[in-house]
């Protein structure tokens, strides 16, 4: 049994490459809550899911949110009656939000996606970090946003001065998950407003340093592939690089993956960690996304 810590964007696409050679069954991932909310009265999870819907083979693939081929009539019909809803919800993936919010009156956020997931034909276990309700705040040179405030609304243009996230529970299966794993992937999603909340909640990095970690960098030179990650590092003093990434992660991963193109970085690196290796970390396609999965369990 492999266990994979997701964001929504980074990590969905190397899970794609993860289920072409290891059983779907054989896999739990673990989603960070902390951009979960209520929009238009219904309960939103972005990162959970989006795994969910990648696992179901049914993601949108153009924007790495919502399903694929969905139509939006609800969405615009609200706006054309006043209602200005801060994310673009397609029909049939608020189908899937309603059917979240109305079952979280009778069941746990762990349940509640159980029960989804399953309804998708997913066989690998989703697991929220959290069933408490979790949140971030962006904190700017503008003032003090939510997430979806931040990146949708002012599409993360403010300069980030702090990112704050409130101390919330593991979810019941959360530790004891980590540690009967064989191995723990963290997903090269961001380690800031992604991965940290899930390392953050208390007992994981313990579990974590009892068991073997494979953590694949979401920078290539100096960047990130996808996202405001490099605001989000900087604000929080974290060189914007494969090496701030390794710092964050040094305490408790024994093999770090990193793009061929910081190979400069590697021996800097190693210092920190025992085992580094480069590859392509840039999934733009089905086999960059095989290739690297490969590497992991290489």
């Amino acid at each position: 049994m492999i266990t994979i810590l997701s964001g929504g964007t980074g990590t969905p696409k190397l899970i794609q490459g993860i289920v072409q050679i290891v059983d779907p069954a054989d896999i739990n991932v673990v989603v960070n809550t902390v951009e979960n909310t209520y929009i238009s009265g219904n309960y939103i999870a972005p990162d959970i899911d989006t795994v969910m819907y990648t696992l179901a083979r049914i993601i949108n693939e153009d924007t790495w949110y919502g399903i694929k081929d969905d139509t939006f009539i609800t969405h615009e019909t609200l706006k054309k009656i006043g209602h200005d809803e801060i994310l673009r919800i397609g029909d049939k993936d608020r189908a899937i939000k309603i059917q979240k919010t109305e079952l979280l009156g009778k069941y746990s956020l762990s349940e509640v996606v159980d029960i989804q997931r399953k309804n998708l034909g997913v066989k690998s276990k989703i697991i929220p970090m959290s069933d408490e309700q979790s949140y971030i705040k962006i904190i700017t040179d503008e003032g003090e946003m939510s997430f979806h405030e931040f990146l949708v609304e002012k599409k993360a243009e403010p300069e980030v001065e702090n990112v704050i996230y409130n101390d919330v529970n593991p979810s019941t299966d959360l530790i004891n998950t980590i540690e009967s794993s064989e191995m723990i992937i963290i997903g090269p999603s961001n380690p800031i407003t992604s991965i940290g909340p899930i390392i953050s909640i208390d007992g994981v990095k313990k579990a974590l340093k009892n068991v073997y970690v494979v953590a694949v960098s979401p920078i290539i030179g100096g960047k990130p592939v996808s996202g405001p990650a490099a605001k989000f590092m900087k604000a929080l003093g974290y060189e914007v690089s494969s090496m701030g990434v390794a710092t964050i992660y040094q305490e408790f991963i024994d093999k770090f993956i990193i793009d061929v193109e910081d190979i400069e970085s590697k021996k800097k690196i190693e210092k920190l960690i025992l085992e580094v290796m480069t590859t392509n970390t840039n999934m733009k396609t089905i086999d960059d996304k095989l290739s690297l999965a490969r590497c992991i369990f290489g």
